[in-house]
C-alpha cells in the first residue's frame, strides 16, 4: 500500500490494499481485508472494515461505517463480505453491513448509485445500479433494489422485500410487500399509486411504451382480477410490447407478494 493522499491522522491497516491514488480523509480509519480502486475518495471519520472491496471513482463522505458486522443474532463471525462497484456516491452517516453465511454470504451495490445520508443497507442487500436512496431510507436484510430505482427519504423495506426497476416511492412510506417495476408507491402499508411516467420520460422510454405500461398497470390493479389471472394477460401483453417482460419477470419472481 503506497498511497500518497492519505491524511496523516488516517489510521490505515498495512495489508489494506489502496490504489495509488485513492484518497483518505482526516481520522478514517481502513482494516486489513479491505481493498479500494483507484480513483476513489473517502472522507474525514469515515470507518472501512471486514472483507470490504470497493470499486473505481467512488466518493464517500465524511462519518460513514462499511463493512461491519451484520446486525444478524446468528452471525458468529464468518468471513463474509460487502462489494461495492464503481462510481457510487455515498453521503454522510451511511452503514453497509457485511453479508452472511445464511444467505448470499455478501451485500453488494453496484454502480452509479447516488445514496444520501443517513442510508442504512443492512446484510444481504443487493442495490443494482443507477438507483437513488433517499435520506435515511433504510433496507433490512436480504432485501433487492433494482436498477433505477428510487427510494424517497425515510422510505423503510422489510427483509426479504424487492423493490423493482423504475419504480419510485414517496417520504416516508413503509414496505412489506414487493413492488413490481415502473410502480409509484406510497403509504403505511405502501400501496400503489400509478406508474412512475415522468421518471421513464426522462430516461427515454417512448410515448408508445408508457401506454403499453400503463394499460399492464390497469390489468395488474383496476381489473380485479387474481395475481394469477393477471400474469397470463400481461403474459400475453408482453408479446407485443417488451417493455413488459420486465414486469412478468418479477411477478414470476416474486416470493413475498406484491403491494396491491
Amino acid at each position: 500500500m503506497t498511497c500518497t493522499n492519505i491524511h496523516p491522522t488516517a489510521i490505515i491497516d498495512p495489508k489494506a490494499e489502496l490504489a495509488n491514488d485513492v484518497t483518505v480523509g482526516p481520522y478514517s480509519l481502513i482494516g486489513p481485508d479491505v481493498k479500494i480502486d483507484s480513483g476513489t475518495s473517502i472522507g474525514s471519520h469515515v470507518v472501512i472494515t471486514g472483507h470490504t472491496s470497493i470499486g473505481k471513482h467512488n466518493q464517500i463522505f465524511q462519518f460513514s461505517s462499511l463493512g461491519e458486522a451484520p446486525q444478524d443474532k446468528k452471525y458468529q463471525g464468518e468471513p463474509t463480505k460487502l462489494e461495492i462497484g464503481d462510481h457510487n456516491t455515498i453521503r454522510e452517516f451511511c452503514t453497509f453491513n457485511r453479508g452472511t453465511s445464511q444467505d448470499k454470504g455478501a451485500t453488494k451495490i453496484g454502480n452509479h448509485n447516488w445514496i444520501m445520508a443517513y442510508v442504512h443497507i443492512a446484510h444481504d442487500c443487493h442495490v443494482h445500479n443507477n438507483t437513488i436512496l433517499a435520506n435515511n431510507s433504510s433496507l433490512a436484510g436480504h432485501v433487492d433494489i433494482y436498477d433505477y430505482a428510487i427510494l424517497g427519504g425515510f422510505t423503510l423495506v422489510h427483509q426479504f422485500c424487492k423493490i423493482g426497476q423504475h419504480v419510485i416511492t414517496a417520504v416516508g412510506p413503509v414496505v412489506f410487500k414487493d413492488i413490481p417495476p415502473y410502480v409509484t408507491a406510497s403509504g403505511y402499508d405502501a400501496n400503489p399509486h400509478g406508474i412512475n411516467a415522468e421518471g421513464l420520460k426522462r430516461r427515454g422510454f417512448s410515448a408508445e411504451s408508457i401506454t403499453n405500461i400503463k394499460r399492464a398497470y390497469k390489468t395488474l390493479y383496476r381489473q380485479s382480477l387474481t395475481l394469477d389471472e393477471a400474469k397470463v394477460k400481461l403474459t400475453n401483453q408482453a408479446l407485443t410490447a417488451p417493455e413488459l417482460s420486465l414486469l412478468v419477470e418479477f411477478l414470476n419472481e416474486s416470493t413475498r407478494g406484491i403491494i396491491r
